[in-house]
């Protein structure tokens, strides 16, 4: 399920195996997840573009940090050399998933489909939220969330109000306050920025990088580099504010002399409790003169048919109201049913906050592969490098199923238990947890799922190894029973 860099990698991984015996399904009417559908202004990657791609997928990349058309054009790239698009199925919207005691039953808006495994590679910033504010479908001007910006509609001259302030609006505010007449800016908790070291390669550089001695090279050292930021995001909060912490804030008094708008902007939370932005644009473009920057004591207090009623009473009207709220990307990791082994229902499993072994795999639910699951997310890296990770443990899960001339394979429940009771342990005193803020790496239930407490490469090296004593390989069809298991 998923046509986007999961989709990929685990098509890939497949096709490496001898295995090419599989469809993706897509709910879009085109391929390429994230990068095609995101076509807001100002869409880019926060990651290094060396490090932002798929290990064995290298592409010449026109600058550090790639923008959206260069990484619809990287993704494109990835389907056609694999031949991808053949073996896809877009307008294919999955409804219901249910295990049938050997295999998969997939409802989907085009039919039914039977497969033995299942991977869901629908991405965690794939459902997008919108507030239920008072009067929100009353609103009469244009409307759309950032995931679904309406490319054809002119925003030129527009009186604009954004709400949000993460990660797409910190990009969409710079791309269009200089085209608009009014900008007026929800921000619930102001974010820590800071500098965007981005630049153009040159024809030498490009030229360079398409040496593979030299791409590893400048690959690992963008991705080494990433790895300290754990030093202070888990095990020193010392060392975060002496280096990140004071640079953000540098930043900030360097770019907004104002200091009531200072003020605004100033965290109360520590650096990296939310998701970081890197920006050398956006402040400037919220000091600009056209631009408002209403804070959480100006919030929206209801929506009209003309714009928005704020805290203090004020009418503001405006012709476009961008959502930029975010995604279900926790509690929604799954956004269809998914039905197990003894029609347990996985949203039960999931109550009250997701779980999954190395992120992947959930008891009760044979042959289901979720990437990006919970506790998967990464705040200091290239999320494909977790992605890749995960297509280590799968595929020698498959390969366990198939050397045994077995059915299934399923995650007991004490390993299950025991890695989800390591990972929150791990999680205690990092900033996610104890950061100070409250954010979308945290379900309704206060447990942070979204993201892995540690370094990256240690999760690669517990995915590495396929421990087969924390798994049932199942040589019959699964039921209440259960009996048939190989011993291991």
């Amino acid at each position: 399920m998923g046509s986007g860099f999961g989709g990929q990698c685990a098509a890939k991984a497949l096709l490496a195996r001898g295995i090419d015996d599989f469809v993706m399904l897509e709910r879009r009417p085109f391929l390429g997840g994230t990068w095609k559908q995101n076509r807001y202004p100002g869409a880019a990657v926060d990651v290094q573009s060396p490090l932002y791609s798929i290990a064995s997928e290298p592409f010449e990349w026109t600058r550090m940090f790639a923008e959206q058309e260069e990484l619809e054009r990287y993704t494109e790239h990835v389907l056609r050399s694999n031949e991808l698009p053949g073996r896809a199925r877009p307008n294919t919207e999955v409804e219901r998933i249910e295990w049938r005691g050997d295999h998969w039953e997939i409802s989907t808006s085009q039919g039914v489909l039977h497969g033995r495994f299942v991977v869901n590679a629908s991405g965690p910033l794939s459902t997008p939220v919108i507030p239920p504010f008072p009067g929100r479908d009353r609103f009469a001007g244009k409307t759309f969330h950032t995931n679904d910006w309406d490319v054809d509609f002119d925003h030129t001259g527009k009186r604009v109000a954004i709400v949000g302030s993460g990660a797409s609006a910190a990009q969409v505010i710079p791309a269009i306050q200089p085209d608009v007449s009014e900008l007026h800016v929800f921000q619930r908790t102001p974010h820590w920025v800071i500098p965007r070291h981005d630049r153009e390669f040159t024809a030498l550089q490009r030229k360079l990088l398409r040496f593979e001695p030299i791409r590893r090279l400048v690959r690992a050292a963008i991705y080494w580099s990433h790895e300290t930021r754990i030093i202070g995001f888990k095990y020193s909060r010392r060392a975060l504010k002496l280096v990140a912490e004071n640079e953000a804030v540098k930043h900030l008094r360097r770019q907004v002399p104002d200091p009531d708008l200072r003020t605004k902007l100033t965290p109360d939370y520590a650096l990296g409790c939310k998701r970081v932005i890197l920006s050398n644009t956006l402040f400037p473009a919220l000091g600009a003169s056209n631009v408002t920057l209403h804070d959480k004591n100006d919030g929206i207090s209801e929506i009209t048919e003309t714009g928005i009623v704020t805290a203090t009473g004020e009418h503001v009207e405006v012709d476009l109201l961008v959502w930029s709220t975010g995604y279900d990307a926790t509690d929604g990791v799954i956004s269809y049913p998914v039905i197990g082994r003894d029609g347990r229902a996985l949203s039960d499993v999931w109550d009250p906050y997701p779980r999954a072994y190395l992120g992947t795999t959930v008891p009760g639910f044979p042959n289901l592969f979720v990437v990006t699951g919970p506790n998967t997310g990464i705040g200091h890296t290239s999320a494909i490098f977790l992605i890749e990770a995960q297509m280590e443990y799968i595929v020698r899960a498959l390969d366990a199923v198939r050397d045994a001339g077995a059915v299934a394979v399923e995650v007991t429940s004490a390993a299950e238990q025991a890695y989800t009771d390591k990972i929150h342990r791990e999680m205690e005193g990092t900033v996610w947890k104890d950061g100070g803020c409250h954010s979308w790496y945290q379900s309704r239930s206060g447990h942070v799922v979204a993201m892995f407490p540690g370094f990256s490469f240690t999760f690669r090296r517990w995915a590495k190894r396929f421990r087969a004593e924390e798994h049932d390989i199942h040589m019959t069809a699964t039921d209440a029973t259960d009996k048939d298991v190989m011993p291991v």
